[in-house]
């Protein structure tokens, strides 16, 4: 008997591009149709970052009205985005001003201070299981505390991007599981808000939301959305609203023993835990215990990512060449292999001016030549991100003496092919990827957990399954990447 076909929408943020998809699920298996996509990108004003959070409001305001125009009527709306950002809301429940971005400069002033003058990492990190990233928003909050901002002064409830977006969709105001982890503010020893870091950064309990889990009702789109849209209703859901878990959400497993690549603008590589691992291993690795789906959590690891690649494109497009993405896979190709390693997550590549000028120093101060062409650039990033994988995949194993046998890469990354093949032959694993919409469908599949079509996340896997093509990666040239891997490991001695 055929069932009935069930309308969501995603909104799916990304630090370079949001997208609103809309899934459609019959049958246990999802359709899709990307309906609007635009830019998100930071503002740079003053000499601090920003994100215009107002026109991210009206661009999804945008994107349910042309839902409506192509008769893609949504019964519910789930937001995701990165982790760790915030904003402050006044008593009157406005805005005190738009939030800072996490690659603001402060942020990194603010992790040092923070651990010289009020609490060392290791306690931190006993607290809330949570890596030392200056991006943090504990550290970040500590910043704004220090340097006396009147938007922390005057602010009355804390709300973390996604929050920020369902308010503006529907007026409630609740912090979702899965990214409440992510702000190195809750302690999944007690299961909320850790008192005494918030008291930390000059905040108290009253200022942060209720908790939630995904995969509830938060509320209805405002009336005067649909008036402006035309739509007569929808319910606005909390998904796994910070990205990666939405994104593991959608890992097409199956019975194998598995890790994780969510490959974009960052890496994040990790294994899905019942329970948060806080070891010694785990804190001298700097790994991550972020919330998951059902209760679960993801012990990880942030990597730089292909952020190095894109801001290297950026680059000389504004030198006056514009490569696309297959033209700077195609340039690599024809370049050396193993000329040129670096360490994608040395603090010189957060956030630099210049991304090729950036590799450059960092080769000079390792003694190492510098790359001689745009395709050494790409191949350097590109062999030296398949080589911290290895890395961290020993870690992995070393923290929870488990062996992978097989890793699962998804997101956007999983269209740069010689990335996912460099993978499987760095780390001697074979590697699935798919589907490259990863984010999206978690958030779909668990709208449609909120609205009763799915019922666990065995079955939210089994739709994924079901519905999307995987690509299979051997390892190859092993012997090679061997080689390579141990002059990779003299940069970290």
């Amino acid at each position: 008997m055929t069932q009935e076909r069930k309308t969501f929408l995603a909104f799916d943020f990304g630090a370079e591009s949001a997208r609103a998809v809309v899934g459609q699920l019959q049958d246990k298996v999802l359709h899709l149709t990307e309906v609007h996509r635009f830019p998100t990108q930071m503002i740079e004003m003053n000499g601090h970052f920003y994100w215009n959070i107002f026109r991210f409001y009206e661009e999804m305001v945008k994107g349910v009205l042309m839902c409506v125009q192509k008769n893609l009527i949504p019964e519910s709306i789930g937001i995701d985005t990165w982790g760790v950002d915030f904003g402050l809301l006044a008593e009157d429940d406005t805005f005190v001003r738009i939030p800072y971005a996490y690659r603001d400069p402060q942020v990194v002033e603010g992790m040092n201070d923070f651990h010289a003058r009020v609490m060392p990492p290791e306690k931190i990190f006993g607290l809330t299981g949570i890596s030392m990233q200056p991006f943090n928003s504990l550290y970040h909050m500590h910043a704004m505390n220090k340097n006396n901002d009147r938007a922390l002064s005057d602010g009355r409830t804390v709300l973390f991007m996604p929050d920020m977006l369902n308010f503006l969709l529907c007026g409630k105001k609740k912090t979702e599981f899965t990214f409440a982890t992510t702000s190195q503010l809750y302690n999944p020893h007690t299961s909320d808000w850790d008192e005494g870091l918030l008291a930390s950064v000059g905040l108290n309990r009253s200022m942060l939301c209720d908790i939630i889990p995904p995969g509830v009702v938060i509320g209805e789109l405002h009336d005067w959305i649909c008036k402006q849209t035309g739509l007569e209703y929808a319910s606005v859901v909390s998904v796994c609203s910070h990205d990666t878990g939405s994104a593991i959400v959608a890992v097409p497993v199956q019975n194998e023993q598995w890790a994780y690549i969510s490959s974009g603008t960052w890496s994040l590589m990790g294994v899905e835990v019942k329970e948060p691992v806080v070891t010694e291993q785990s804190f001298k690795y700097n790994f991550s215990n972020e919330g998951g789906a059902e209760g679960t959590f993801r012990l990880l690891k942030n990597i730089m990512g292909l952020w190095l690649l894109q801001r290297c494109q950026s680059a000389w497009k504004r030198e006056g060449t514009d490569y696309s993405y297959p033209e700077l896979i195609e340039l690599a190709s024809g370049a050396q292999p193993f000329q040129i390693l670096i360490d994608p997550d040395h603090p010189g590549f957060f956030n630099p001016e210049d991304m090729p000028g950036a590799i450059d120093e960092y080769c000079e101060e390792k003694g190492m030549p510098k790359p001689l062409s745009h395709g050494a650039y790409v191949r350097c990033i590109l062999e030296s991100l398949a080589l911290k994988y290895r890395m961290v995949l020993e870690q992995i194993i070393e923290i929870t003496g488990k062996d992978p046998d097989v890793i699962h890469i998804i997101g956007g990354g999983v269209r740069n092919k010689m990335l996912c093949q460099f993978t499987a032959n760095a780390t001697g694993k074979k590697v699935i990827t798919g589907p490259a919409e990863g984010t999206a469908v978690g958030n779909l599949l668990m709208q449609a957990k909120a609205g009763g079509c799915l019922r666990s996340l065995k079955e939210i896997r089994e739709v994924v399954v079901n519905t999307f093509d995987v690509a299979h990666y051997s390892p190859d040239g092993q012997r090679g990447w061997d080689k390579a891997y141990e002059r990779f490991k003299m940069l970290f001695a």
